[in-house]
């Protein structure tokens, strides 16, 4: 089951790597961060965008912590957008740090020996599925969907071109479905999920979106057919753009 952990799992060595970063062997730099820390805590530099930039131009980006590395790329992503809930970008990063290990986004959980490849797959599962299994198999509706269509959208574009696929909305129907279903198990109460669950569901485009531009940016900046990521790109600014003259 994904958790949004990573954010409490820094320590002294993630606070360390920021210092290290934003100082630059500059001794006065690091002793100002360093009061900064002691007095703001580590969130005031988690979302200073100078620690993002630091660590994407610093050399030695390979040697920091990888739950670090995504946690900042998550919570910068989604800021962009005016998505300030730090839980949601705790979530995220341990999305994208937990199906990043091998084939498990096809799996429910880690030890799991089914392979679900496609949201079809995990949908027909429902159908017989009760309790439990039930709620790990919403709740990987949701992920799987996300995952999916964050990470690769351009994957999914040119199914849509060759085969006649479903589209990105498809995979934001399914996946906000999927939070939904799961946020009304009495599990995602006992985990204290039900509350993010439904704010996934309600907020699932944005988050899709915030994702896409980490895998643009960052992950894949060279792959997919160019036009076809500029539309994407400049469709989807439009979309939060037109929302957010709705709120």
């Amino acid at each position: 089951m994904i958790l949004p952990n990573v954010r409490a799992s820094f320590g002294r060595a993630e606070a360390g790597a920021l210092l290290a970063l934003l100082s630059r062997g500059d001794e006065r730099a690091r002793r100002r961060e360093e009061e900064r820390l002691r007095e703001e805590g580590i969130d005031a530099i988690l979302d200073d965008p100078r620690t993002l930039n630091a660590i994407l131009t610093s050399p030695g980006m390979a040697a920091a912590p990888a739950r670090l590395v995504f946690y900042l790329l998550v919570r910068h992503a989604l800021l962009e957008d005016g998505i300030n809930n730090p839980v949601v970008a705790d979530y995220l990063a341990a999305l994208l740090l937990e199906f990043g290990r091998g084939m498990r986004a096809h799996g429910v959980t880690s030890d799991d020996e089914r392979r679900y490849d496609y949201l079809v797959d995990i949908v027909e599962a429902l159908e017989s599925a009760t309790g439990r299994e039930a709620f790990l198999l919403r709740a990987h509706l949701g992920n799987f969907a996300l995952w999916l269509s964050g990470l690769f959208p351009d994957w999914i574009t040119a199914r849509v071109e060759r085969r006649g696929a479903p589209g990105i909305r498809y995979y934001e129907e399914m996946g906000a479905t999927g939070y939904r279903l799961a946020a009304e198990s009495a599990d995602a109460e006992n985990w204290g999920l039900d509350h993010l669950y439904l704010t996934f569901a309600s907020n699932f485009p944005a988050l899709r979106i915030a994702l896409n531009r980490i895998a643009d940016r960052h992950l894949f900046p060279t792959k997919g057919d160019p036009i076809d990521r500029l539309l994407r790109q400049i469709a989807d600014r439009f979309r939060l753009d037109t929302e957010a003259q709705r709120n």
